[in-house]
C-alpha cells in the first residue's frame, strides 16, 4: 500500500512539474523565441576559444536551439523548452527558415528550485535529420546524441563525436559546455509554427524552402546562422 502511494505522488509530481514548466512559457511569443536564438548563437561564437568550433558548424546538416530550457523542480525535476531548427539549403550554402520545435525530459532526483538553460545541439549527419523531422524522436534511444567539444582548436576527430548523429552543448550562468542529452525528447511545435507561418505546416515543409514565408527576426536568426558556418568561408 505505501509502495502505490508513492507511485502515485510520484506520478503526480511528474505532471505538475511538466505543467509548471509549460506554463512558463505561456506568455513568451514566437518573436521573442526568435531573438533569443538569435542572441544565443551571438553570444556563443563571440568567444571563439569557448564556442562551438567552426569546422562542425560548417559541416553540420541542421542545428538546433533552444533558449531558456526551464526546469521546474519539486523532488522531481521536469525539464521543458521551446526553440528552432534552422536547415542547410540544399545548394548547400545558407540556412532554412526556422522551424519551431519543443524539447521534454524528465529528471528524477531531489531537487527544490528551478533552473534555466540555452541549449545548442548540431545535427551532423543525413541520418539525424531525418530523425529530427520526425513526428517525435528520444536523443540516446532514436538518435546517437555525445557532448560536443568546445573551442577553436578543440578535435573533432574522436570515435564518438564522429559516429554520432548529434552533439550536444548547454550554456548555463555563463559557462558553454559539450552536454550529453540522453532521453530527452523533441517533436514539432505546431502552435508555433502556426504563430509564424499563418497556416499549419510540417518542419519538413519549412526547413526545405517549400514554406519560407519570412518574418523579421526569423530572417535574423538564418543571418546570424549564414554569418557563423557558411561553408565557403
Amino acid at each position: 500500500m505505501k509502495l502505490r502511494k508513492l507511485r502515485r505522488l510520484g506520478f503526480c509530481c511528474v505532471g505538475a512539474g511538466v505543467l509548471s514548466a509549460g506554463m512558463l512559457f505561456a506568455g513568451e511569443n514566437a518573436a521573442s523565441r526568435l531573438k533569443a536564438s538569435s542572441d544565443v548563437m551571438k553570444e556563443v561564437m563571440a568567444t571563439p576559444d569557448k564556442g562551438i568550433p567552426q569546422e562542425l558548424l560548417q559541416s553540420s546538416q541542421c542545428i538546433v536551439i533552444v533558449p531558456g530550457m526551464k526546469k521546474a523542480a519539486f523532488v522531481i525535476g521536469a525539464e521543458y523548452g521551446k526553440g528552432f531548427i534552422l536547415c542547410r539549403q540544399a545548394s548547400g550554402i545558407g540556412w532554412s527558415a526556422p522551424a519551431a520545435i519543443m524539447v521534454e525530459g524528465g529528471s528524477f532526483g531531489f531537487q527544490i528550485g528551478g533552473s534555466e538553460t540555452d541549449v545548442v545541439m548540431l545535427v551532423m549527419n543525413r541520418g539525424g535529420v531525418e530523425k529530427l523531422l520526425s513526428s517525435k524522436f528520444t536523443l540516446g534511444a532514436d538518435a546517437s546524441v555525445a557532448a560536443g567539444p568546445v573551442g577553436r582548436t578543440a578535435s573533432a576527430d574522436t570515435d564518438l563525436q564522429m559516429h554520432a548523429e548529434i552533439l550536444s552543448y548547454s550554456r548555463a550562468r555563463g559557462l558553454f559546455a559539450g552536454v550529453a542529452l540522453n532521453g530527452a525528447t523533441l517533436r514539432p511545435d505546431e502552435g508555433t509554427n502556426t504563430a509564424l507561418y499563418g497556416d499549419q505546416v510540417t518542419n519538413r515543409a519549412i526547413v526545405t524552402g517549400t514554406k519560407t514565408k519570412k518574418s523579421a527576426e526569423g530572417t535574423k536568426l538564418t543571418a546570424a546562422m549564414n554569418k557563423y558556418s557558411l561553408r565557403n568561408k
